[in-house]
């Protein structure tokens, strides 16, 4: 058996799910629900996942507490509309500083998603930092996640115990890996994320992406559009594919 059909079948035994039902989930996702369009059934205090996440993610969360941690969910699902204002504020802050349109867009494009291909549109992604250390002013820098950074210890523990309840983080520090930087605090639950992911491939996004007339689209080239969606999208930690 292949490594990462190990894990994602010990994942889903933690929540009790069996591989037969982790195949079916494959085909219940609509074209809405992956690009963040529909009105999906959330569940958490202070975030929103879905339920299977959910769970998952408070076991996770009161271990981790035992161990002196307090993970503090900074973002979880955002749908279409939210992603879109995080898109326009970036766009109009970059292009207003100077920058050409293209150039802003691949600025963007470094760190946050174009609306409508964000994984936290499937209620399965979150970006986590521990709460019970000092809260530096810019939260989601990598630099707090390494050497004497505030959240060092946290990451420690997350990159030993993470992956047992589910969790995986999703942007890696893999030297050759393209498309979003490294994300030390973005982790995803696998056992739900992984057959959104392959639905979600099927989807014709570069013909989506056209029709978005989104703040930029103009400049969405046919060749900015096939790099976004090998690099962006798919280059990710192969634990999630």
């Amino acid at each position: 058996m292949k490594r990462r059909n190990f894990i994602g079948a010990s994942a889903l035994g933690v929540l009790g799910i069996s591989l037969s039902s982790f195949s079916m989930l494959q085909s219940k996702f609509s074209k809405d629900d992956l690009m963040g369009k529909s009105d999906p059934a959330l569940f958490g205090n202070g975030y929103s996942l879905q339920k299977e996440a959910y769970e998952a993610f408070v076991k996770m969360k009161e271990e981790a507490s035992k161990n002196g941690f307090k993970i503090k969910v900074v973002s979880s699902y955002r749908n279409y509309a939210h992603q879109n204002r995080i898109w326009e504020r970036k766009y109009k802050k970059f292009t207003s500083g100077g920058l050409s349109p293209i150039s802003a867009i691949r600025k963007i494009v470094e760190y946050s998603t174009i609306p409508g291909t964000s994984r936290h549109h499937w209620g399965t992604d979150l970006d986590i930092v521990d709460g019970n250390a000092p809260q530096p002013k810019g939260l989601l820098l990598a630099k707090n996640f390494e050497g004497n950074g505030p959240f060092c210890k946290f990451k420690e523990w997350m990159d030993k115990y993470a992956n047992s309840f589910g969790f995986y983080l999703v942007y890696t520090d893999k030297v050759d890996r393209k498309g979003f930087k490294y994300e030390p605090w973005h982790y995803s639950y696998a056992p739900l994320s992984i057959p959104m992911l392959k639905e979600y491939q099927k989807l014709d996004i570069n013909s989506e992406l056209k029709k978005a007339n989104l703040l930029g689209s103009d400049f969405f080239t046919e060749d900015f559009i096939e790099q976004y969606i090998t690099e962006n999208i798919s280059d990710i930690n192969p634990e999630l594919l």
